[in-house]
């Protein structure tokens, strides 16, 4: 029986404490103890996205990113995104471009598009296709995909405009 190390790090701007065992990875740890559903081990190799989580302000793969590595980081997942009152520019521009059908791989797409326009404000096409290429989506919506980054990019400048 291997025994749980306790840590604490900041969750979405709040410092949070958690038992976790040598073998959890970060999205059993968000879903089970924290009840925050949004990051989703779908794969489980890192290779869809859809476990997206920004750790220390850069996205990982929660899937295979070992709990105890958060211990003392600042996590953000996409319940972290909005308030009560506002959605994101990033998530409006998705709402607005129609970026999503079932919405499985919504969350991580949010979490990496916002990463992409934090390191490239106006990025081109091709680098947000490459960008983005390990993010899977099934049910096919890149095109709107990329209308929603180009739109939460004009939505983003505007904001800081003001």
């Amino acid at each position: 029986m291997t025994a749980a190390r306790t840590i604490t790090f900041t969750l979405n701007g709040a410092p949070v404490t958690a038992d976790v065992k040598p073998h959890h990875n970060l999205v059993e740890l968000l879903q089970t103890q924290f009840g925050l559903v949004g990051a989703r081990e779908t794969c489980g190799q890192g290779m869809c996205g859809c476990c997206s989580v920004i750790v220390n302000g850069r996205a990982v793969s929660g899937c295979l990113y070992l709990a105890q590595f958060v211990d003392g980081a600042d996590v953000r997942t996409i319940e972290g995104f909005d308030t009560p009152q506002k959605l994101s520019p990033v998530q409006e521009a998705f709402v607005e471009a129609s970026a999503f059908q079932c919405g499985y791989c919504t969350p991580g797409f949010i979490v990496m598009v916002t990463q992409l326009l934090d390191e490239l404000p106006d990025p081109s096409d091709q680098q947000i296709k490459d960008y983005l290429t390990g993010n899977l989506c099934r049910c096919a919506t890149y095109p709107e995909v990329l209308d929603a980054v180009k739109l939460a990019a004009k939505k983003r400048k505007a904001e800081a405009a003001t």
